[in-house]
Parts: C-alpha cells; sequence; structure tokens
C-alpha cells in the first residue's frame, strides 16, 4: 500500500483562487506538482504495482467533472460542519464555505452518481462509535482486507506526512488510536454562525447516504 498526503494541494493553491493564507503556503507550492497531471501520473505509476490511498481534500479537485476519480474506489470523509469549524478555525481563524470543502465533497458525490458510480461515505461520528467494525465494514467494500493493526499507531509523524503537518496534525500526532477530539464540544464563535448555515444543506445530502455502524 502507498499512501499520498493530498498530493493535490500545490496544484490548489497554485490554480485556486484562494483568499486565505494557508501555512506553508510557500513550500508546498514549491515542493510540490503544480499541475494536476504531474500528480495523477504519479498516482498511475503507483498503482501499477500497489494499492494507492490518496487522502485527499474535495476542494483541491477544481474540475467540476474530474473524469479521473471515475477509475477509482472513492470515500467521502464527512464531519458534522460544526465540528470541522471549530477545528478548522483553530488554524485559519476565518475559513469560507469553500476552504472547508463540504460543498466540493458533496458536488462530487453527484458527479460520481450521475456517473453511475457509487462511492462509500463514511461520517466521523459514526466511525467512532465503534472503528473496528466501522473499518471491517469499509474493507469489506473495497475487497482489501482488514488487520487489527489498523486501529492503533505509534504517535509522531509518518514519512508521508505533508509538509503542514505541524500546523494540521497535532492531535493525531499526539494519539494512539481513535478518540473523540476535544475540539469537537467547543463552542461555534458567532462569527462562522453563516458559514454553519451555508454548509448544512451539503452536509445533510451527504448525512442520507453514510455506511452505518451497526
Amino acid at each position: 500500500m502507498k499512501v499520498l498526503d493530498e498530493p493535490f494541494y500545490g496544484f490548489y493553491l497554485s490554480n485556486a483562487d484562494v483568499k486565505i493564507q494557508h501555512p506553508c503556503h510557500n513550500e508546498i507550492v514549491r515542493t510540490m506538482p503544480n499541475d494536476a497531471a504531474l500528480v495523477l501520473n504519479q498516482i498511475r505509476a503507483l498503482s501499477t504495482s500497489h494499492h494507492v490511498f490518496v487522502k485527499g481534500m474535495a476542494h483541491h479537485y477544481l474540475s467540476d467533472a474530474p473524469e479521473f476519480i471515475l477509475k477509482w474506489h472513492n470515500i467521502i470523509l464527512i464531519r458534522h460542519p460544526k465540528k470541522l469549524l471549530a477545528s478548522f478555525a483553530k488554524v485559519i481563524e476565518h475559513p469560507t464555505l469553500d476552504d472547508i470543502g463540504i460543498k466540493k465533497a458533496s458536488e462530487i458525490f453527484t458527479y460520481l452518481t450521475s456517473e453511475g458510480k457509487t462511492s462509500i461515505v463514511i461520517d466521523s461520528d459514526e466511525l467512532l462509535k465503534d472503528p473496528s467494525t466501522y473499518l471491517k465494514k469499509i474493507c469489506s467494500l473495497l475487497q482489501i482486507p482488514f488487520f487489527e493493526a489498523m486501529l492503533s499507531w505509534k504517535k509522531g509523524g509518518i514519512p508521508e506526512d505533508g509538509v503542514w503537518a505541524e500546523h494540521w496534525y497535532a492531535n493525531v500526532h499526539n494519539s494512539e488510536g481513535f478518540a473523540v477530539q476535544r475540539t469537537s464540544d467547543q463552542p461555534l464563535p458567532e462569527y462562522l454562525e453563516s458559514v454553519l448555515a451555508a454548509a448544512l444543506p451539503y452536509y445533510n445530502i451527504l448525512k442520507n447516504h453514510i455506511l452505518k455502524n451497526d
């Protein structure tokens, strides 16, 4: 298994009209491919001899119809926008709807469905109810083996982490397994209420299609 951490991030920052400053912006653009075709070539090359897990952000795929994902097994991970925004705002204080990706994730789901493709929608709250059972279901749908080692890990980062890891991955780097994040229980700043209201309809569309953990 080969793992790629947000391989389209450099492409996104180089080509999208990004209004906010992302941590490590210059380093990301300097060290990562700025052309989507180069990223796809990398993924294709790896896939000739390995399963490839691409951890991506929906809004990094700038096309309204990203045809390349039609050949992939697509998993869409969602989190309640209130929890997502509370966490996101700890790094980028004033995110917009486009910055958090839920709208784009909903659009990608609709696109895949319109093309007759099935995607697996998973919810972080469902996952945390019983990680073992949920991961077994996901692996079964993907036709890959489940291993107990998927449920725990050593503290600290991994070589595949992006250069932005120190800004975004502090909680996971300090963990050894699945757990509810404290950020989830923090009150949402009032200035983010309008973003929450805009995000909820897209979240609810995807919520109707989640893989249940029961």
